[in-house]
């Protein structure tokens, strides 16, 4: 049986990558990065990648380290593309390694779903503490989070986790696309095992998935973001470069157009084109432009009202997938919870990563700790929420005050065409005989006029000329 390790390592330049090194590290400790270590200055791209880590598992599967040799060609097997005829052989010879050390510790279960078959493992005790039902997302295979339920089981907790529709065999086996009617395979788990009053834990992409699966299901009592994630589309064009972000919502609907650009930015960027292509293979789609329509459905903002249920939401603060921002968009929108509890981790806790890759146990420890109502008494956690709140509109009012002052040195340097026009705005909007006032317009007519006059204070100034 394997432990989950903690910390946080700085193992490679590219974000990306260290990343996905940190996650594996995760479950194989000391005996991984030995491994590893010595291979990292070859590390220079995703072939290289690829390459490497073979080596390493066929070298620990040849020592008897089945586990560690798993975790090595997951790692290869991770960024390995459709079109790489090592993929689908990688992956059969995985993941009964990564199953290896846990063997008569979990129950298998075939749940009907339609004309296909989710499989779900339980670990623990029926009904010890509470069921927990759980699941990943965008590219986790059920296996490699079998630490993680070994370590909710051995806090007394009963935990099923499945894959549904584009995840794990349901994705390579079964060909299903994922769908974002969670709710659906959701309940098909709950029904085959007979499961009432659960606690929903979904990860990464799942943090999604998790709350549009709670609107719909009221057997759910609690519901777990880890990490959340109100708009997966917004994620995907995150990874995108500055440059070409703002084209996206023009050109996605112009087909060969973006997919021209987006092959353009596959080409500059390797961890793009295997988004782009994992994003085309989970949803089902052929194109670019059709992955990033259908990753338009992977958001909460339209469900998050219909959340009834106890909320915890985790959030990483350097989380390089999901903006740190979509923590609050979701403290706002789930209106009607009969509970939130909203909690970002660090750096200085090894945290501060997507779903706390550097500080697993730390993750575990928290969400236990919130089922079983400590964690809620802690007013520290209580707050995070509206003191982050505090902070974001701290950030909102210093940006403000810049973008009012460079906003006074244009207008200093503007024709005076363009001066009486903002006047003449400023007259436009302000209340006329016969309109009800509104307040606001009737501030920003005024703040107009005060930004117009503090203009005029700078009129005429030429390089040099001190400011007073």
């Amino acid at each position: 049986m394997t432990s989950i390790h903690q910390g946080w390592r700085e193992l490679h330049p590219d974000l990306s990558l260290n990343f996905q090194l940190n996650r594996w590290a995760a479950y194989g400790g000391e005996a991984w990065l030995r491994d590893v270590e010595p291979i990292l200055p070859r590390l220079v791209g995703y072939d290289a990648w690829r390459d490497e880590f073979v080596r390493l598992g066929e070298a620990a599967e040849r020592e008897g380290r089945p586990y560690i040799a798993g975790l090595h060609f997951r790692s290869a097997e991770f960024f390995m593309l459709k079109s790489d005829a090592r993929k689908q052989p990688t992956r059969l010879r995985l993941l009964p390694q990564l199953r290896q050390p846990f063997e008569g510790t979990y129950t298998t279960h075939s749940v009907p779903f339609g004309n296909l078959t989710l499989t779900a493992y339980r670990f623990g005790k029926p009904q010890v503490v509470g069921t927990i039902v759980l699941f990943g997302g965008f590219d986790s295979y059920v296996e490699e989070l079998f630490p993680m339920l070994c370590e909710f089981a051995r806090r007394g907790h009963d935990i099923v986790a499945f894959e549904g529709p584009g995840q794990g065999s349901m994705l390579e086996d079964q060909h299903t696309p994922m769908t974002a009617d969670w709710h659906r395979p959701v309940a098909a788990v709950l029904d085959a095992l007979g499961l009432e009053d659960v606690t929903l834990i979904g990860g990464s992409l799942g943090g999604c998935l998790v709350i549009r699966a709670a609107a719909f299901e009221r057997r759910v009592r609690r519901v777990v973001a880890y990490d959340v994630m109100t708009d997966f589309h917004a994620c995907l064009t995150h990874q995108l470069p500055e440059a070409v972000r703002p084209l996206v919502g023009a050109l996605e609907h112009t087909g060969a157009l973006m997919d021209a650009l987006m092959n353009i930015a596959s080409a500059q960027c390797a961890v793009i084109e295997w988004g782009l292509q994992q994003a085309m293979r989970v949803f089902g789609v052929k194109t670019p432009h059709e992955a990033l329509q259908a990753a338009r459905a992977y958001r909460t903002d339209d469900v998050s009202s219909r959340v009834t249920q106890e909320v915890l939401l985790l959030a990483g603060a350097q989380d390089h997938y999901v903006p740190l921002d979509q923590l609050w968009t979701q403290a706002r929108n789930l209106t009607h919870a009969r509970s939130l509890t909203a909690r970002v981790f660090t750096r200085q806790e090894h945290g501060q990563a997507h779903c706390q890759v550097g500080n697993i146990p730390l993750a575990i420890d928290v969400i236990c700790r919130w089922i079983d109502g400590t964690e809620r008494s802690q007013p520290a956690l209580q707050t995070v929420v509206t003191q982050s709140m505090d902070t974001e509109l701290e950030h909102l009012r210093m940006r403000m005050i810049a973008m009012e002052n460079l906003l006074i040195a244009m207008l200093a340097q503007a024709p005076d065409q363009q001066l009486e026009l903002g006047s003449e705005m400023a007259g436009f909007i302000s209340p006329r005989p016969g309109f009800t006032q509104h307040p606001r317009t009737a501030g920003a007519a005024a703040k107009m006029i005060h930004l117009l006059h503090r203009a005029q204070h700078f009129q005429g100034w030429v390089k040099g000329d001190a400011l007073t």
